[in-house]
Order: structure tokens, then C-alpha cells, then sequence
């Protein structure tokens, strides 16, 4: 009886905890459909009449669809260009350790956990004389850069979890070491990969800081960028809006996230159970 009770009481408490994690984006989803001066209301209202006006200026009346366009190419390629660089990384890292190799590791990771604001002067200036400002590829590269560490870190994990054996399989037929990576080790690794390239997406997906900082135009602002305009240009009097535009970018991460969730739980539990 008390073990019952107590997976219940375990299973209520999971539900509050999901549905509080949920709770903001709900809200921001229903904000959308308020009129500015129900979604500035106090005490909030949680019944009213839904107008779709919020997301016809935000998403039609506006250059929404360039936004996504230019956010949707620079997650793409900074995510593959951190997976291309990062799984010889960690093969390395992984199937060639030095007695340095636990301190890299830690170097690394260490550079994920550099606060933004501390390297942003550096960055500006370095990409002023390179003619970066405002381009997609220098977002890409810096984008690319800054998920490597987690790519890196993560990818190892997992190619430690791989039974070693086949590994030497594959070695005593004679593989050589580009055909042990991508017929032997890429193959067994797809969960990981898949579960590695999702956070990374979206890491990259949301960054908004070094965005708003490197880029100002049409041609290489992301979609973070486009919806602080509404705030920045119009105060809280475009809170509906700004929330139906922040909806309208959240939806295509939600939706990958649906989609890949098989591989991410597989590949975020890879070694988990002997």
C-alpha cells in the first residue's frame, strides 16, 4: 500500500514538475492570441476571446519568413560543421588518449562555460577586420565554435560506451583508420549523433546575445534578433505580438524535438545499463 502510494505521489509530483517547465511556453502561446491590452492586464487573464491579428503582423505583415530563412541556414551548417569537426576530435580523444587527454577534455569544456559578454569586444573586432559583421558565414563559424566543446565532450561519452571489440575486429581485417571511423564507428554512433546535433541545434537555435551583437541586417539576422525589434522599437505595448513571433520560432524546435525524440532518448542513454 505504501508503495503504491508512493508511486503516485511520484508520479503527481512529475506531472507538476512537467507541467511547470511547460507552463511558460503555454503561456506565450496564449499570449499571442490576446490584444496588447489584455496581454499587459493585472491580474492576467487566462479567459478571453483569441484574435489572430498578433500573428498576421508578426508572421505575414512582416519579414518573418527572411528571419527563419537566414536562422534555419546558419543552425544547419554551424551544426554540421561542429559534428564534421567534432567526431575525429573525439575519436581521437576517445581511441588515442595521452596522459594530457583528461586535461583537454576539461580545457575544452571549460571554453563552453565562457560567458559571452566576456569575449563579445574580441569577437566584434576580430570580425570587423575580417569582414564578418553581418554575414551568415560569420555566425556559422562562431556558432560552430561555440558547440564544438559539448559536441566533443559528448561524442566521447559515447564512443566509450562502443564495445571495444569491434573495434579490433575490424582492425584485424584490415581496416584502415578512415574506414574503422565512417564504416564502423559513424554507423554505430547515428543515436549519438542524433542526440549530440539536436542540442546542439538548439543552443544555436536560441542564441541571441552574440546575434544581436554581430548582426543588424536582413541578410544575416536571425530569428532571436527579429523578435527583440518588437520590444526594443515598441516597449510593452507589443508584448502579443512579440509573443505571437516568438511562438511562431519556437514550433519548428518543438517539432524536431518530437520528431528526434527516439534518437535523442537513445542516444542521451547510450551506456546507461551494462
Amino acid at each position: 500500500m505504501n508503495r503504491k502510494l508512493s508511486g503516485h505521489l511520484l508520479s503527481a509530483l512529475t506531472l507538476f514538475i512537467a507541467f511547470a517547465m511547460f507552463f511558460p511556453i503555454l503561456w506565450l502561446f496564449m499570449t499571442s492570441f490576446k490584444t496588447e491590452a489584455q496581454a499587459i492586464a493585472f491580474p492576467p487573464q487566462f479567459f478571453f476571446v483569441p484574435t489572430f491579428e498578433n500573428w498576421q503582423t508578426a508572421i505575414f505583415d512582416s519579414p518573418f519568413l527572411r528571419y527563419l530563412r537566414n536562422t534555419v541556414s546558419i543552425t544547419f551548417f554551424s551544426t554540421v560543421l561542429a559534428i564534421l569537426i567534432g567526431i575525429p576530435t573525439a575519436y581521437a580523444m576517445a581511441y588515442y588518449p595521452t596522459k594530457r587527454t583528461n586535461s583537454s577534455m576539461l580545457w575544452i569544456m571549460s571554453t563552453r562555460m565562457l560567458p559571452p559578454a566576456g569575449v563579445i569586444v574580441p569577437i566584434y573586432i576580430i570580425f570587423l577586420n575580417l569582414n564578418l559583421l553581418n554575414t551568415q558565414l560569420g555566425l556559422v563559424i562562431l556558432y560552430a565554435a561555440m558547440n564544438f566543446p559539448l559536441v566533443v565532450w559528448m561524442l566521447r561519452s559515447f564512443m566509450l560506451d562502443l564495445p571495444y571489440e569491434i573495434l579490433e575486429a575490424a582492425r584485424l581485417d584490415g581496416a584502415t583508420l578512415w574506414q574503422e571511423l565512417r564504416q564502423v564507428i559513424v554507423p554505430l554512433l547515428i543515436p549519438g549523433i542524433a542526440a549530440t546535433s539536436l542540442l546542439a541545434l538548439i543552443f544555436t537555435w536560441n542564441e541571441f546575445f552574440l546575434a544581436v551583437n554581430l548582426t543588424s541586417s536582413l541578410d544575416a539576422a536571425p530569428l532571436s534578433v527579429y523578435i527583440s525589434t518588437f520590444k526594443a522599437a515598441q516597449g510593452n505595448l507589443f508584448i502579443a505580438k512579440m509573443s505571437a513571433a516568438a511562438s511562431a520560432a519556437v514550433i519548428p524546435v518543438l517539432i524536431a524535438g518530437w520528431v528526434a525524440q527516439k534518437q535523442l532518448v537513445t542516444g542521451l542513454t547510450m551506456g546507461a545499463v551494462k
